[in-house]
C-alpha cells in the first residue's frame, strides 16, 4: 500500500510543524470543505456544512501550511465497522509533494478497524487501488429538469418529517451499511430541501420507502432515495420533484446494480452527466442495493 515518502515536503513539513493536520468544525467545513468543492464543479448543498458535520464531528480534517488551509478531507466514522472518506481536495500549487495523501492518510487513521469506502472518478481506479481499495461498482449521475406539473400526484406519499424516526432508521439501515441517527436528523431537517415518504398501508410504522431533495449552489440534489419496490420509488422521485420550482434542474445518484434505478431515469428521460467508482478498502459492506435508487452523497456514501 502507498504510504507518504518520508523525504516529501508534506513528511518535512509534518515534522517541523509548519504543516498541521487538524479537525474541522462546521464554520471551517463552510469555508474550506464546502467552497472549494463549489470552485471544482462539484455543486454542493447550500447547507452541506451543518449537516454533514453531524455524521462526525471529528471526521473532516484541514491541512494547512503556515496556517494557509491547502487540503481537505472527510473520514466518517458512522461505527466501529463501516466509515466513508470523501471532500478530498488539495490546492493545485501543493499538489505532488505529499500534502494530499498526508491528510489522507489522517483520515484512514481515524477509521481505522473500519471498512473504509469511498466514491472517485474513474479516471483513478488504479491511484486509489495503491492505497488498498478494491473496485465495487459504478454510481451514475443523471441530471434532468422540473417540466410543468400535470398536478396529479400519489396519495400515499406524506412528509418524511411527520414518520417516526425508527421507522426512517429501520429501512435506511437496510440501504446504508451503519447506523447514522445524528446525521439522519440533520439531513431530514435541513433548510431548502424537502423529504417524502410511504409508509405500509396497514402500518403506518413501517416504511416503503423515503427521499430527500435539497437546494444546492446550482439546482437540486436527490439522495437518499430509497424504497422497497419500484413503484414506490417512482412515487416518491416524482413527489420530490414536484416540490421544486418550473424550470429547475436536478439530479439523482444512481447505484448501477440496481436496473430498476436505471429504469426510472431512463423513464423520465434524465441525462447521465458522470460516473463515480464506488471501491472499499477492507469486507464489502452487506447492504441491500436493490432498494437503493439514490445514493445520499458522494462525499459521505
Amino acid at each position: 500500500m502507498k504510504r507518504l515518502d518520508p523525504a516529501s515536503a508534506a513528511a518535512r513539513n509534518l515534522a517541523s510543524g509548519r504543516y498541521v493536520i487538524r479537525q474541522a468544525d462546521s464554520a471551517v467545513l463552510a469555508q474550506v470543505h464546502v467552497s472549494w468543492m463549489r470552485a471544482a464543479g462539484w455543486n454542493p448543498g447550500r447547507h452541506d456544512a451543518e449537516t454533514f458535520i453531524a455524521a462526525d464531528p471529528a471526521g473532516f480534517l484541514v491541512g494547512e501550511l503556515d496556517g494557509l488551509p491547502i487540503a481537505c478531507v472527510s473520514g466518517v466514522r458512522y461505527d466501529n465497522s463501516f466509515g466513508f472518506i470523501g471532500c478530498y481536495l488539495v490546492q493545485e500549487s501543493y499538489r505532488g509533494q505529499g500534502y494530499g495523501l498526508a491528510i489522507h492518510e489522517a483520515a484512514r487513521a481515524h477509521l481505522a478497524g473500519c471498512t473504509q469506502g469511498g466514491d472517485g472518478v474513474l479516471a483513478n481506479v488504479a491511484k486509489y487501488q495503491q492505497i488498498g481499495r478494491v473496485y465495487a461498482y459504478r454510481n451514475t449521475r443523471y441530471q434532468g429538469r422540473k417540466e410543468p406539473s400535470a398536478g396529479i400526484g400519489c396519495a400515499a406519499v406524506v412528509d418524511v418529517r411527520g414518520i417516526p424516526m425508527l421507522a426512517i432508521e429501520e429501512l435506511d439501515r437496510a440501504c446504508f451499511p451503519a447506523p447514522r441517527w445524528a446525521f439522519l436528523a440533520s439531513w431530514l431537517h435541513q433548510p431548502d430541501a424537502h423529504g417524502s415518504a410511504i409508509a405500509e398501508p396497514n402500518d403506518p410504522t413501517r416504511l416503503r420507502g423515503y427521499g430527500v431533495i435539497r437546494q444546492c449552489f446550482q439546482g437540486w440534489k436527490i439522495g437518499p432515495l430509497f424504497a422497497r419496490d419500484p413503484q414506490t420509488a417512482d412515487d416518491i422521485f416524482c413527489g420530490l420533484v414536484e416540490r421544486i420550482p418550473e424550470g429547475d434542474t436536478f439530479v439523482l445518484d444512481v447505484a448501477e446494480p440496481n436496473a430498476n434505478a436505471l429504469m426510472l431515469v431512463r423513464r423520465h428521460q434524465m441525462t447521465e452527466v458522470f460516473a463515480t467508482a464506488r471501491m472499499y478498502t477492507g469486507p464489502f459492506p452487506q447492504m441491500n442495493l436493490d432498494w437503493v435508487y439514490g445514493v445520499t452523497t458522494f462525499e459521505l456514501g
